[in-house]
C-alpha cells in the first residue's frame, strides 16, 4: 500500500498540483461567497443604515447594494454555480487520471458531499447567524462583483432566456420573496430590535391586505342597518342616530332594491330647513355596487381615487351580500378602530380553562392564528359558516359539534343567524355528557 501511495506521487505533476491547489481556493471562494449571499439576503437597509454610526465606509458600501440587490443576488448566484461546478470538474479530472472508474465515481460522491456540508449548509448557516458582520465585511467584494460588467450582461442575458421559456412575470427584476420569507425577516427584525412587534404585525396585515376580498371584511346583509325608501327625513333621522352610523342603505320593495344612500348630515340639514315629514328620496345619494369577490386593496384605491366611503357588496346572483366601508378595509390594515360610543363583546374570549367564546363572524384564519387552534378552512369564511356546514341544518342553543378534535357550542342565535360560538377542546371533562 505504501508503494502504491509513493507511485502515485510520482505521477503528480506540476499541473496536478496546481489542480489540487485550485480545487481547493475554489471551495474556500464559493464558502466566501454563499455566506455572502445568505447574509445579504438577511441585511435590510434599515438595518445597515443603523451601522453607519460604527462601520461608516463599509455600510455606506452595503446599503449601495442594497439598493440594487436585484442585479446582484443574479450575478452572484452565478459566480457561485461557476465555481462550484469548476470544482467538482477538476476533482472529477484528478480522480479519473490516477484511479480506476469505479473510484472515480466514489471520489466525486465525496466531492459532492463535501461541497454541500462546507460550501453550502455550513456557510448558508453563518450567513444566518452572523449575517451584519459577513455582510459588511464582504460589501468590498461583492460590490466588485456586482459591477463587473461581463458578469452582470451574463446573468441578465440568461434571465432574460428564462424569461422566454418561463413566460409571465419575469425575473428580470432578480428573484422574488414570497410572504413567508418576508415575515420570516420581520420575526427576525423584532428579535434583533430593529422592528416592535407592532410594525412587524403591520407587515404581515399589508402582506396579506393583497389576497383579501370583499366577503371576508363586509358587514353581512344581516347585520345591514337601513331605512326604507319611503321613509320620512324625521324617520330616518331616528334609526341612524339610534344605530350611531353617518350613513345608511336606503331600500325599496326588497333588501336586494338598494335604491341609495342616506347621509345623516345631509337628514340634518334637511329637518332644519323644515323638511322633516318629506321623503328620504329627496335626500338620496347614489350607491356604489361591488362583487363581493373584489379584492379589498383595489377597493381602497378606487375609494380614494374617486372619494367614496361605502360600497354595497353584491354576490355573484346579484342580490346584497352586505356592505364594505373605508373603515372596514383601513380596520383589516390596523386592527379594530373602536371609539368611546362602541359597546361591543370581544370577538374572542379566552377563559381560564382554555375554553374560547368567540363572536360568530370572526374569520377561520384570524381565529386560528389569535388562539393557537387548527380549525378547518373550507368554503366558508368564518366560525358560524363552519358550524353550519358541520351541522348541514340551523342548529339551536346548546347543539354540539366535533371538528378537528374541538367541540363547538353553539351559544347564541339571533333568528336563523349563529352570533356567539363556544370551542374548547373534545377531550377536556367540560364535554362529558354533552350532546345535541
Amino acid at each position: 500500500m505504501g508503494s502504491g501511495a509513493m507511485m502515485l506521487a510520482a505521477q503528480f505533476g506540476s499541473g496536478d498540483v496546481l489542480a489540487v491547489v485550485a480545487a481547493v481556493l475554489l471551495l474556500l471562494v464559493a464558502v466566501a461567497l454563499v455566506s455572502a449571499e445568505e447574509a445579504l439576503t438577511r441585511t435590510n437597509q434599515v438595518r445597515a443604515e443603523a451601522m453607519v454610526e460604527t462601520e461608516p465606509r463599509r455600510a455606506e458600501r452595503l446599503i449601495r447594494i442594497l439598493e440594487e440587490p436585484e442585479s446582484l443576488i443574479n450575478s452572484l448566484r452565478l459566480v457561485v454555480l461557476a465555481v462550484q461546478l469548476t470544482e467538482t470538474t477538476l476533482v472529477a479530472v484528478l480522480a479519473n487520471r490516477f484511479l480506476p472508474w469505479p473510484l472515480t465515481i466514489v471520489v466525486v460522491g465525496i466531492n459532492v458531499c463535501v461541497v454541500f456540508v462546507v460550501a453550502e449548509a455550513v456557510p448558508r448557516t453563518m450567513g444566518i447567524l452572523r449575517a451584519d458582520r459577513i455582510a459588511l465585511s464582504m460589501a468590498r467584494p461583492i460590490e466588485l462583483l456586482a459591477r463587473f460588467a461581463p458578469v452582470r450582461l451574463l446573468a441578465n442575458a440568461l434571465i432574460t432566456v428564462t424569461n422566454v421559456i418561463v413566460p409571465g412575470k419575469g425575473l428580470r427584476q432578480g428573484p422574488f420573496s414570497s410572504a413567508q420569507e418576508l415575515i420570516a425577516l420581520a420575526d427576525a427584525a423584532v428579535e434583533d430590535e430593529v422592528l416592535d412587534q407592532g410594525e412587524r404585525d403591520l407587515i404581515e396585515s399589508v402582506i396579506e391586505f393583497g389576497d383579501t376580498v370583499v366577503r371576508e371584511v363586509m358587514v353581512p346583509r344581516t347585520d345591514m342597518t337601513t331605512v326604507g325608501g319611503d321613509a320620512t327625513v324625521e324617520q330616518a333621522l331616528e334609526v341612524t342616530t339610534a344605530a350611531g352610523f353617518s350613513r345608511v342603505p336606503a331600500l325599496g320593495e326588497t333588501v336586494d332594491d338598494v335604491v341609495g344612500l342616506v347621509y345623516v348630515k345631509d337628514l340634518i340639514r334637511a329637518e332644519l330647513d323644515g323638511h322633516a315629514g318629506r321623503s328620504v328620496e329627496s335626500v338620496l345619494r347614489p350607491s356604489r355596487f361591488v362583487p363581493e369577490t373584489k379584492r379589498v386593496a383595489d377597493l381602497l384605491k378606487e375609494m380614494q381615487k374617486e372619494k367614496f366611503h361605502m360600497a354595497m357588496a353584491v354576490d355573484e346572483y346579484g342580490g346584497i351580500a352586505g356592505l364594505v366601508t373605508l373603515e372596514d378595509l383601513i380596520e383589516e390594515l390596523v386592527g379594530e378602530i373602536v371609539d368611546e360610543y362602541d359597546v361591543e363583546e370581544p370577538l374572542v374570549d379566552r377563559e381560564r380553562d382554555g375554553t374560547l367564546r368567540v363572536d360568530a363572524r370572526i374569520s377561520i384564519d384570524e381565529l386560528n392564528e389569535f388562539a393557537g387552534i387548527e380549525l378547518p378552512e373550507g368554503d366558508w369564511d368564518t366560525v358560524g359558516g363552519l358550524v353550519f356546514d358541520s351541522f348541514g341544518r340551523v342548529p339551536s342553543v346548546g347543539d354540539t359539534c366535533d371538528v378537528n378534535g374541538y367541540c363547538l357550542r353553539v351559544e347564541r342565535l339571533q333568528g336563523r343567524r349563529i352570533t356567539r360560538v363556544q370551542i374548547l377542546r373534545s377531550k377536556t371533562p367540560a364535554l362529558e355528557g354533552a350532546g345535541e
